[in-house]
């Protein structure tokens, strides 16, 4: 009798073994998340990319089970962000909030790169897009395009335009400006959108091709001047602004997008599990209220089509921040 009590025993044991074998990955996606999820936004507060952040952070919220807190590390293009992203425990905790510039730009920007956006980060969710629109301080003589070429062409380097930091798609805009209209002016370079447009607001630089959401506020108010929008057509957010290229700078178009990512080496049920949430979020009539009254067009794909967006924009880019001449260390 013990050597039957035994031997069953045994075989429980075996097959007890064998389901756990089989079974570690959904019980790793069953324990996400098991703590607050911090997600990495790495521009400064009150930019396009903290809005767009900390909009998906309360639609995460809401679903995934946890806190998701937006944690700002802003500098360097968004790679000051992107070395704690990338250093952080790939267990779906970290969240990093990356842009079509981090991804496409700054490798071809930065002579030495801290670490490979397309490599040591993994897709997770394209959320938005948007354009970016050309405005200028109202002291300076200019309510067109055409107005502000001449001016350029009259005073080639008289005129300041500021960026969100070297490399960002804000910078990029302004220098596909200048390849595209021949003409010379001097880039000053921020840590963030915010930083610049305070300084923009306040004369101390002349222009600027920012993210729509956060000028939109300025140029309702007046305080700064809408020249026109960097899309490939008018935006739904300034309707009456002609773009660039229909302004006179044939060939003109550029933009910005935002999604997740993750460090490298992050489970894939955990990706799917995260993707699935964000998407969702996307289509919440909260999210499509907050981000269509200020200008985002909503992308919510998953990770392949995001893997798609970020080749595309490494094919596009590239070639313009070579030609430009452009740096960064």
């Amino acid at each position: 009798m013990p050597s039957n009590m035994n031997r069953r025993n045994a075989t429980l044991a075996l097959a007890a073994g064998a389901l756990a074998a089989i079974a570690p990955a959904p019980a790793r996606a069953q324990a996400f998340p098991s703590k607050p999820i911090r997600l990495i936004c790495p521009f400064p507060p009150g930019g396009a990319v903290d809005i767009a952040s900390r909009a998906i952070a309360a639609e995460l919220g809401k679903t995934i089970g946890q806190q998701v807190n937006v944690e700002n590390k802003p500098g360097a293009g968004g790679n000051i962000g992107g070395i704690d992203a990338v250093r952080s425990a790939p267990d779906g905790h970290t969240l990093f909030m990356t842009t079509s510039g981090i991804q496409a730009i700054n490798p071809a920007l930065y002579a030495k790169m801290p670490f490979d956006p397309n490599k040591d980060l993994l897709p997770v969710a394209a959320l938005v897009s948007l354009s970016n629109v050309l405005v200028v301080h109202p002291s300076v003589k200019a309510n067109t395009v055409p107005e502000l070429l001449a001016l350029l062409r009259a005073q080639p380097g008289a005129l300041t335009f500021a960026s969100s930091g070297a490399g960002t798609s804000i910078h990029m805009s302004g220098e596909m400006f200048k390849q595209l209209a021949k003409v010379d002016m001097v880039h000053v370079p921020y840590k963030g959108s915010a930083p610049a447009l305070t300084d923009l607001l306040g004369g101390q630089v002349n222009l600027m091709f920012d993210n729509i959401p956060s000028s939109l506020p300025h140029i309702r108010s007046g305080k700064l001047r809408a020249l026109a929008t960097t899309g490939a057509k008018r935006d739904p957010a300034l309707p009456d602004l002609p773009t660039v290229a229909e302004a006179g700078v044939a060939g003109y178009e550029a933009g910005v997008w935002f999604g997740l990512a993750v460090p490298a080496g992050t489970p894939r049920e955990i990706i799917s599990k995260v993707a699935d949430e964000a998407i969702k979020g996307t289509k919440s009539p909260e999210f499509i209220k907050r981000m269509s009254e200020l200008g985002y067009v909503i992308i919510g794909a998953g990770p392949d089509a995001m893997a798609d967006m970020n080749r595309a924009e490494v094919a596009r880019w590239g070639p313009i921040v070579k030609a430009s001449g452009a740096k960064a260390d």
